[in-house]
């Protein structure tokens, strides 16, 4: 008898891994015919569970309640209704989806916020648990997308119910209530929400996994809020086993992710594991891109023989994205990068606009300015939501760029066309790694406690080169600036006619040694330019390098700086026949 329930249940696993289930398989993600599959993912950060600094109010207002109730002090409740309504409707849409596919993501990160499925414990009658739509149909309708550009959606709770994670911006924790493990009646919320998904979601193969609990952040016995020096994690471990078993109850089918403490690391106490089709998580932000940074993981990886998968990373530079990308897929590991959409959004695919008046809202909420308007903070908060979609949003090609092709090669690519006679924007440089499409020091934060800047300027591209905004008369809205000695950018530029050219060169300086030259297929080409004091730094001087010569078509063109301190905006090409 025990042989037949034994065939029975590999024929089904089997059946159900056929069609296109992804599934653990000794140390590695496959899908239903045995490919190894890594997923290269995005979290919809924001959309579901809204974290103050990715809307600019981190620093007064980081959970999603307490920026929900300034909303409502300031335009009503009906009116922060209409406007969450819109928000939403606009954070994630189809477009969106296709857009991500088409950059090469082949999997999203669903990070939810329970309130949206059901509500909160103290709402309800009785110890019954209800349910609500909105969540359920916001995860149908991205699934449906997802199915349609063949990605896999891992849903992931990001805010359980009571808040699992002190850091409360994060899991919405509000410290006046019962956190998710001082309440039986959170966990048994929990549980039954797991539930609930799975028997809805248990025969669709475009769910890739179910990561069950984010970064679940808690001293149960140690010292660190954040459980970073837990041994035991008994009560993570023993919650995460019972919503395996009531997943399993009614979903045989999917993988499950689970993560440790401490921002999902800390795996303390958390072995054996006790599902076959499981894997783990961990996040990794702010640290160096070598084996040892992840070796943890790894040894985990081979002594349970057990996929690994990193479920967060990001908010770094250019040059940290490639490294750490190139680290991770060289180890056979999946990622799901962090987020997609933030105002004015630097280290992401994508940015938001801060919409014109935010501003005052922002000073009233922090700075206690005066209180604007109703009609007109509601009216800038409908703009917010309105620019969330797609069509509004500033797409950061160098960050795509850095994510996929830089990963794959060292080769440079045009950021954009250069026709020679011609200007050529300095903030235009190519698209590629540090020490090929630029040189730059500063290229990356590799320590959380000193959160270095890699682009001091803070503005349009998110490699290590400093980009300002620039105040000339002339200008594409942005200027190379705290350039150093040594450091060096690349263009690629089209000559229509080769011969000899004189290159206008507009900087500005407030200090003396500047200097520079330019360069082509490791060739000095032109002599070598001081560039003496314009007057400051909003103040603009024009120096030229004559007699240049550049060969028809295509050259790489190096501009190097043997001295720093000056801001540049542009070079202009132009004949040396023609010029006076």
């Amino acid at each position: 008898m025990k042989k037949i329930i034994v065939i029975s249940l590999l024929c089904f696993a089997t059946a159900s891994f056929s069609q296109g289930f992804l599934h653990r398989d000794g140390q590695n993600i496959v899908d239903g015919n045995g490919k190894n599959i890594v997923l290269r993912g995005l979290g919809l950060g924001g959309w579901m569970v809204q974290e103050g600094y990715m809307i600019q109010t981190g620093a007064f207002a980081g959970s999603q309640y307490k920026i929900k109730q300034k909303i409502t002090d300031l335009i009503g409740a009906k009116d922060t209704d209409e406007f969450y309504k819109a928000y939403r409707a606009n954070g994630i849409t189809k477009r969106d989806i296709d857009s991500l596919a088409a950059w090469g993501f082949n999997s999203i990160r669903l990070p939810m916020h329970y309130n949206l499925y059901t509500p909160a414990i103290e709402t309800e009658k009785n110890g019954q648990i209800t349910w609500l739509e909105e969540g359920f149909k916001m995860t149908d309708d991205l699934v449906k997308w997802c199915a349609e550009n063949k990605m896999y959606l891992i849903l992931d709770l990001h805010a359980a119910p009571g808040g699992q994670g002190k850091d409360a911006a994060i899991s919405d924790y509000d410290d006046s209530k019962p956190s998710l493990w001082e309440s039986i009646a959170n966990q048994d919320k929990m549980v039954a929400l797991w539930e609930k998904l799975a028997q809805r979601y248990k025969d669709n193969p475009w769910i890739g996994a179910y990561d069950i609990i984010n970064e679940p952040n808690w001293n149960f016995t140690g010292t660190n809020q954040n459980g970073c020096d837990e041994t035991s994690n008994a009560p993570l471990r023993a919650l995460m086993m019972r919503i395996t078993k009531a997943i399993r109850m009614v979903d045989t089918n999917h993988l499950i992710f689970i993560e440790g403490n401490c921002w999902g690391n800390n795996y303390n106490g958390i072995f054996p594991l006790w599902d076959e089709n499981t894997a783990l998580s961990f996040h990794k932000y702010w640290n160096a891109n070598d084996v040892a940074s992840i070796q943890t993981m790894l040894n985990y990886r081979t002594q349970y023989n057990v996929p690994i998968w990193l479920g967060e990373s990001g908010e770094n530079s250019n040059v940290w994205f490639e490294e750490s990308l190139s680290l991770i897929e060289s180890n056979n590991i999946g990622w799901a990068y962090w987020p997609m959409k933030k105002i004015e959004n630097l280290a992401g695919v994508t940015s938001v606009t801060k919409p014109e008046g935010y501003d005052q809202i922002l000073n009233y909420w922090q700075k206690g300015d005066k209180k604007p308007e109703k009609n007109f903070a509601k009216n800038v908060l409908m703009q917010m939501a309105e620019n969330y979609k797609m069509e509004h949003l500033t797409i950061r090609r160098d960050v795509i760029d850095a994510m996929f092709r830089q990963v794959q090669t060292n080769d440079t690519k045009k950021y954009k066309n250069h026709p020679v006679p011609g200007k050529v924007f300095a903030t235009e440089y190519d698209l590629g790694q540090n020490g090929y499409a630029y040189l730059d020091n500063d290229v990356a934060n590799y320590d959380g406690t000193k959160f270095t800047q890699w682009n001091k300027g803070g503005k349009m591209r998110n490699d290590g080169v400093d980009i300002s905004v620039c105040t000339d008369k002339i200008t594409n809205g942005y200027e190379v600036s705290f350039i150093e000695d040594k450091e060096w950018l690349q263009f690629t530029v089209d000559v229509k006619k080769g011969g000899n050219f004189n290159v206008e060169v507009r900087y500005s300086s407030e200090k003396a040694g500047g200097k520079l030259y330019l360069e082509n297929e490791g060739i000095k080409i032109s002599e070598s330019i001081a560039l003496p004091i314009s007057g400051g730094l909003k103040t603009w001087k024009t120096v030229t390098l004559k007699n240049v010569t550049l060969k028809q078509g295509v050259n790489k063109i190096r501009v190097h700086f043997e001295g720093g301190s000056f801001n540049l905006n542009f070079l202009e090409f132009k004949n040396a026949s023609k010029s006076k």
